[in-house]
């Protein structure tokens, strides 16, 4: 029997899209107690940031807790959600920091927890784009 996966439903995109807009204000407010509440709360969460690579929720919280809080406002642009049934989503986005030639690019990997959306992958890459 052949299933046929739905991408994109309405009332998905809506739930993943107010996550992921609320993991954004928390970002540039530095909110870290929201950031970690919206990230996968086990040793298999992987985040490869623009200077790091973090293994595990407890690496993730400890960069968090170390960084900087100046300087984190940002520009999106380009910002692609996609649902992939009613429990997985992608969200990829470009960033620009005023200032800064450079563009920062961030894709996370959403799914549907018992205690609702988390990232449970993430990587950030900044790179010169002519």
């Amino acid at each position: 029997m052949s299933t046929t996966m739905q991408i994109n439903l309405h009332d998905i995109v809506s739930e993943v899209s107010a996550a992921f807009a609320r993991y954004e204000d928390a970002l540039v407010n530095n909110r870290v107690e929201v950031l970690d509440e919206l990230f996968w709360t086990s040793p298999l969460t992987v985040r490869y940031g623009a200077t790091e690579n973090l293994y595990g929720i407890e690496e993730i919280r400890a960069f968090r807790q170390a960084r900087p809080s100046a300087g984190l406002a940002r520009t999106l642009r380009r910002t692609v959600i996609t649902t992939y049934g009613t429990d997985h989503a992608t969200a990829m986005t470009e960033f620009f920091r005023e200032g800064s030639s450079r563009t920062g690019r961030q894709s996370q990997t959403w799914v549907r927890m018992p205690e609702g959306w988390r990232v449970v992958a993430a990587h950030v890459s900044v790179v010169d784009l002519a």
